[in-house]
């Protein structure tokens, strides 16, 4: 069993450190123009980040089934507030590429909390822990929006970077006293070793395959969105300010409020069931925008829509995958979401080609095709499936 004190550290914790990611886009088009650069050009700088978060996830998650994890973590958080600080002095594009980039590969301590929490839940309850911490993280992937946007109208985008780096420092200061020292079920393995043991795991669990297909499509066609929002809120017929592009993280809401709830249809039913509905909602979700994306009002319907479904989908994912391995849930981890952010990194440069080429049609284009290829693949894969694989604490 977790302590409610220690569950809610964790939550706080993953939405404070993931929202470095997100800081950005609100502020994209007030970069380009500060910067002299393209918004196309200026659209890889979150492609760069999310390209970092799947590096740092292979390279460094796994090493949370190695080290003692709150020691870790604390490590991570220093690095990123380094990060964040190169960010904020960028001088050029090129800096900026650069530490974008490297805030990307040290923003990791989302994806060692997860299956942290994971590991101290019980069985029975797994699926509710994974989702508290999981609305604790996407409440910050949607507040960092809403935030960067009103400090960067203000303050400027800078300004931003460096109360993140801020708030690195202080949530270090924080999880030191609120999380357990915990040592891993598997201290012994080498550094190499656990790298080659992901790709074992790739191939002796098909759940784990799977759902590294799914949560790539998923988070693909949420990245495109998100990627040239502001570049369609700034333009016509819009014409808003980074400030109230960055409202539009609180439309979200809804979806990241639905997370425990998700977490709890994952422990009673399968999670694939949520896993289809979710990617069938983010497909609602992208006819909307086609149809009706240049209103407020379908914009707003559409979020709602795509939010609820891409989170609904990715924690039915990561309780499908924990439920597995319990010894190998960080490795777990870091095969389903460096798969996840491939595709997020993908989605974004999608985003942003189809937006230079044909505007926001072509940004629906892609999410849509980005989506019709994930549930092209649950189906596929629901249709090949003989018998449910042995799993622990609930149906792969």
């Amino acid at each position: 069993m977790i302590g409610r004190r220690t569950l809610w550290a964790m939550a706080v914790g993953c939405g404070l450190s993931v929202a470095n990611l997100y800081y950005a886009q609100p502020l994209l088009a007030d970069m380009a123009a500060d910067l002299g650069v393209s918004d196309r050009r200026m659209g890889t700088v979150a492609m760069l980040s999310q390209v970092g978060y799947a590096a740092g996830m292979l390279l460094f998650v796994p090493l949370g089934d190695r080290l003692e994890r709150r020691s870790f973590i604390l490590t991570t958080l220093g690095a990123v507030t380094v990060a964040l600080l190169g960010v904020a002095a960028a001088p050029g594009y090129p800096w900026l590429a650069a530490a974008s980039l490297a805030v990307g590969v040290t923003t990791i301590a989302p994806q060692l909390l997860i299956p942290f929490a994971a590991h101290l839940a019980g069985p029975g309850e797994r699926g509710r822990v994974v989702g508290t911490v999981m609305s604790g993280l996407l409440i910050g992937i949607l507040a960092a929006r809403t935030v960067s946007g009103v400090v960067g109208e203000h303050l400027g985008w800078r300004a931003m970077y460096a109360l993140a780096a801020a708030l690195m420092v202080a949530l270090a200061l924080a999880l030191r006293v609120l999380l357990p020292r915990s040592q891993p079920e598997h201290s012994g393995m080498g550094y190499l070793g656990l790298l080659r043991s992901i790709g074992g795991l790739l191939r002796e669990e098909p759940a784990l395959r799977q759902s590294c297909l799914f949560g790539a499509m998923g988070f693909g066609a949420f990245s495109a969105f998100w990627t040239t929002l502001a570049f369609h809120l700034t333009g016509p017929p819009f014409g808003y300010e980074a400030g109230a592009v960055g409202l539009f993280g609180l439309v979200g809401v809804a979806g990241a409020l639905a997370a425990p709830l998700a977490g709890r249809l994952a422990d009673r039913r399968s999670p694939r069931s949520t896993i289809g509905a979710g990617l069938s909602l983010v497909l609602v979700s992208f006819l909307i925008f086609a149809g009706l994306g240049r209103t407020l009002w379908g914009l707003v319907a559409g979020v709602v829509l795509m939010d609820l479904g891409a989170q609904s989908a990715h924690i039915s994912n990561q309780s499908r995958i924990f439920a597995v391995r319990p010894e190998a849930r960080s490795r777990m981890n870091t095969a389903y979401m460096v798969a996840a952010f491939a595709g997020g990194a993908l989605g974004s440069y999608g985003g942003a080609w189809g937006w230079g080429l044909a505007g926001w049609r072509g940004v629906c284009v892609v999410g849509l095709a980005m989506t019709t290829a994930g549930l092209i693949a649950f189906a596929a894969t629901s249709a090949r499936r003989r018998a449910p694989a042995v799993t622990v604490g609930g149906d792969a």
